[in-house]
């Protein structure tokens, strides 16, 4: 299942929260809207960022779970948490390396027609908006 999220959107935490503990091979893709989020390129970079140093999905996993608290403070203390060096942390969200694996994220979803998030591929299959139990339980079936 290919997933297109934005960490600053609502409707991702819920499905991030839905998905938790069902056994779907999960391939993420980053969508930040900055006409409606506008820390979502920045949490996106984040999350990038703790990739480098093994701990992308720990990051996600802070990032869904308070996305009132974006702003770079907020960041360095979840880097903190999760024991990265937050120098590099720092400096690697920053980065054209992350800057770029972002925009392919985000241009693969307008190439394959996300316009909202979340959006899910999986079976041959796109599901967009808010994605119920039901749905997940049918695209586990596909998986």
């Amino acid at each position: 299942m290919i997933e297109y999220v934005d960490f600053e959107c609502p409707y991702c935490a819920a499905l991030n929260v839905k998905l938790a503990g069902r056994r779907l091979h999960r391939v993420f893709r980053h969508f930040p809207v900055r006409t409606s989020h506008p820390r979502a390129w920045a949490a996106a970079g984040a999350a990038e960022a703790a990739g480098l140093q093994g701990r992308f999905w720990e990051m996600h996993d802070l990032l869904f779970a308070d996305q009132g608290r974006l702003e770079d403070p907020h960041l360095w203390q979840r880097a903190r948490t999760l024991g990265l060096d937050v120098d590099r942390f720092d400096s690697d969200r920053r980065s054209e390396l992350v800057r770029a694996r972002v925009g392919r994220d985000f241009k693969s979803g307008v190439r394959a027609g996300v316009v909202t998030t979340p959006t899910l591929f999986a079976g041959g299959r796109m599901y967009a908006g808010q994605i119920d139990a039901r749905t997940l339980d049918e695209i586990g079936a596909c998986d």
